[in-house]
C-alpha cells in the first residue's frame, strides 16, 4: 500500500488550514509545509498552534521546508538552519529540508564533497537537539552541487549520520539525474511529479513542467516507487507539483485522487 502526503507546493494558492482539510479529504498520511510561498508558515499560526492543528486533522507534518543551498555552509546558514529547526520543533515537525546550491559553483570534484561534509558535520548535533531529521534533496540539475544521491549518503556515512539525515527521494531529480542506485534504507520521502510535455528533452526539463502523476508520465514515477517498495521501503509519497497549471486549479482534488488511482493501479 502507497501511503500518499501532499506537499504544499503542489497546491501554492491553498491556505494552510485548507491544505491540511485537503490532504485529510484524499486519505493522506501528512502534509509538508514550506517556508517559500507567498503567505507565511502555517498563514502565520503560531507554529505549536499548526501543529496540533496538523494531529487534530489525524495527519503527520513530515517536514518543514526549507534551509535553502545547505552545503554553502556559513554562520549565517547556520543561524538560518536554526530559526527553522525551531519552527519545526516547536510544531512537533518530522524533520527539516536541506536543498543543496543549485548556481553552477561549488562544483569541483572533492570541492563538492568537503562542502556537504563541512554542512553535514554542521548540521547534525542541531538536528539532535531538536529531535529531528534532515532531509538531504540532491537536484538532479547539471548545475547543483548535490547532483547524486551516492555523494550524499557517501557524505552522509562520512559523519556518521545516517538516520539522522535522509534523502528524498525525488522522481524528477531522479531522472534528470540519469537514475543510480536508490538507497531504500536511507530513503525518508518521496517526492513525485509527473512531465508530459513530450518535446521537451530531459536535460531542458525544470519546475514548472512538473504536474500529477498521469498516464502519460515520462518519468517513470510507478516504476521507481515500485522498486523502492520491492526493496523494503514503505515511507511517505508527497506530491509535490510545481506547474502553473496544477496551482491554476480551483479544485484539485479530482485531479490528485485520479493521479493516486493511478498510482495504485498500476501494479508493481
Amino acid at each position: 500500500m502507497t501511503h500518499f502526503a501532499l506537499n504544499h507546493m503542489t497546491v501554492a494558492r491553498l491556505s494552510f488550514r485548507d491544505l491540511v482539510a485537503l490532504a485529510k479529504d484524499l486519505g493522506c498520511v501528512g502534509i509538508e509545509v514550506r517556508n517559500d510561498l507567498p503567505q507565511p508558515l502555517f498563514d502565520g499560526m503560531d507554529p505549536a498552534e499548526g501543529g496540533a492543528f496538523v494531529r487534530e486533522n489525524g495527519l503527520r507534518l513530515l517536514a518543514v521546508a526549507e534551509v535553502k543551498r545547505f552545503n554553502d555552509w556559513s554562520e549565517d546558514k547556520a543561524a538560518e538552519a536554526l530559526a527553522l529547526m525551531k519552527i519545526a520543533q516547536a510544531a512537533g515537525a518530522e524533520a527539516v529540508s536541506l536543498i543543496p546550491r543549485n548556481d553552477n559553483l561549488g562544483m569541483g570534484n572533492g570541492e563538492r564533497q568537503a562542502n556537504l561534509r563541512v554542512a553535514l558535520k554542521a548540521l547534525k548535533p542541531m538536528l539532535e537537539d531538536h529531535g529531528l531529521v534532515g532531509l538531504v534533496e540532491p537536484l538532479g540539475f547539471e548545475i547543483c552541487a548535490l547532483r547524486y544521491k551516492t555523494e550524499a549518503v557517501e557524505g552522509i556515512e562520512a559523519v556518521g549520520g545516517k538516520g539522522r539525515f535522509k534523502l528524498v527521494h525525488d522522481t524528477f531529480h531522479h531522472t534528470l539525474a540519469h537514475g543510480g542506485p536508490l538507497f531504500p534504507d536511507h530513503t525518508g520521502i518521496v517526492h513525485v511529479s509527473g512531465v508530459v510535455d513530450q518535446e521537451v528533452g530531459i536535460s531542458e526539463m525544470r519546475d514548472p513542467h512538473r504536474v500529477l502523476v498521469t498516464p502519460g508520465d515520462r518519468l517513470g514515477n510507478v516504476e521507481q516507487i515500485a522498486a523502492l517498495q520491492a526493496a523494503g521501503w514503505n515511507g511517505p509519497v508527497s506530491f509535490e507539483a510545481f506547474s502553473p497549471d496544477i496551482h491554476a486549479l480551483t479544485d484539485p482534488a479530482p485531479a490528485l485522487r485520479a493521479s493516486m488511482d493511478h498510482m495504485a493501479r498500476v501494479p508493481a
